[in-house]
């Protein structure tokens, strides 16, 4: 199954968690953006929906402004097949720390649910998102939440460079997207209506 790489804001430098998984994981592919330094929602997005119709069924990895594009994809292509999505240290754009003007364009965040399966991995330290925001976040997405301690905006410069507990969450996605693509038991059953306890 492809993975797909979506970085954020300026890319992800080749010491980067998501560069690192590249080189190691097979059937990988970064969404390439043609100016990492000037963000732009509707630009981005065209790109990133390019990609998704190449590699139906990918499974998306996004950091940082990245995660909040995977978001706007789901909101807006709902017909797109996605495998599931890992969103990482998820950048909020409506945090007024960045002078880049492009930034703001990925606000608000989508409110509504993602669609598939996904797990959202939020920091207590992240400056560009409140872990307590990241929670009502992954609550309205229906993602699952997970609390990566005091890891900062778990990238190079928190210290994440291989980050392997991300490889673990990766896998732990690919399991939740095989349960999440298999029918329901009333059609696997033979004539049974009744739930599983």
């Amino acid at each position: 199954m492809t993975i797909l790489m979506v970085p954020g804001f300026k890319g992800s430098e080749p010491e980067h968690w998501q560069s690192r998984w590249e080189a190691e994981l097979n059937d990988v592919e970064r969404v390439q953006q043609v100016h990492w330094d000037a963000p732009d929602l509707g630009v981005w997005l065209a790109v990133l929906a390019h990609h998704v119709k190449r590699r139906p069924g990918a499974i998306l990895v996004g950091h940082s402004l990245g995660a909040i594009l995977i978001a706007h994809l789901a909101l807006r292509h709902p017909d797109l097949d996605i495998g599931g999505a890992l969103l990482v240290a998820p950048a909020d754009p409506e945090v007024r720390r960045s002078r880049v003007p492009g930034i703001t364009s990925f606000g608000p965040l989508p409110v509504e649910p993602l669609g598939f399966p996904a797990i959202l991995v939020a920091s207590r330290t992240d400056p560009y998102m409140a872990q307590d925001r990241a929670r009502i976040i992954a609550n309205l997405w229906e993602a699952a939440f997970v609390d990566a301690g005091e890891a900062g905006h778990i990238n190079v410069a928190s210290g994440h460079g291989a980050w392997p507990e991300g490889l673990r969450w990766l896998a732990r996605l690919r399991v939740r997207q095989r349960a999440f693509a298999q029918p329901p038991l009333s059609r696997r059953s033979t004539g049974s209506r009744h739930s599983a306890p």
